[in-house]
């Protein structure tokens, strides 16, 4: 996978305000972004509705990727892998985020709006979306077996 198509965001009020940075960022580096949400910052604001939005529109368009944000990372993470296809995980370091996009062939990246990172948020962005999967037969394999549980249900 090359440089995705498009990068769909999304977040809560507890990442909001990291949401409008990352995508500032992405603009900045001249990259296709859509953003599904939240549009303003407001309390009332629940991520499992932006996860399922993301998670929704990366499952339509196989070569885009989705940025999801929430206070700790780990509900629009949850929510959204409850989507078949989906592969989303935490982006709490640069090596993480790699590796998800690398070993896993992840296609969403969540990050914790309210706790910190081992690194900087830009960097594990910049990491997860430049990192190519190996396409190695022992990462191909468990992905293969992740796809075979999501039948199964």
């Amino acid at each position: 996978m090359s440089s995705p198509s498009i990068i769909y965001i999304g977040a809560d009020h507890a990442g909001f305000a990291l949401k409008e940075s990352v995508k500032r960022h992405l603009n900045d580096r001249e990259f296709e972004v859509e953003d599904l949400g939240a549009h303003e910052l407001s309390p009332g604001d629940d991520y499992p509705v932006f996860a399922a939005r993301v998670a929704q529109a990366v499952r339509e368009n196989p070569r885009s990727v989705g940025i999801l944000i929430c206070g700790s990372a780990e509900g629009v993470c949850i929510a959204a892998n409850k989507f078949d296809g989906i592969r989303a995980g935490i982006g709490f370091s640069i090596d993480a985020a790699r590796s998800l996009r690398a070993n896993d062939t992840g296609n969403i990246l969540c990050l914790a709006g309210r706790l910190s990172t081992i690194d900087a948020p830009m960097a594990i962005v910049d990491a997860f979306l430049t990192a190519e999967p190996s396409g190695e037969t022992r990462h191909m394999r468990r992905v293969n077996e992740i796809r075979a549980i999501e039948v199964q249900e």
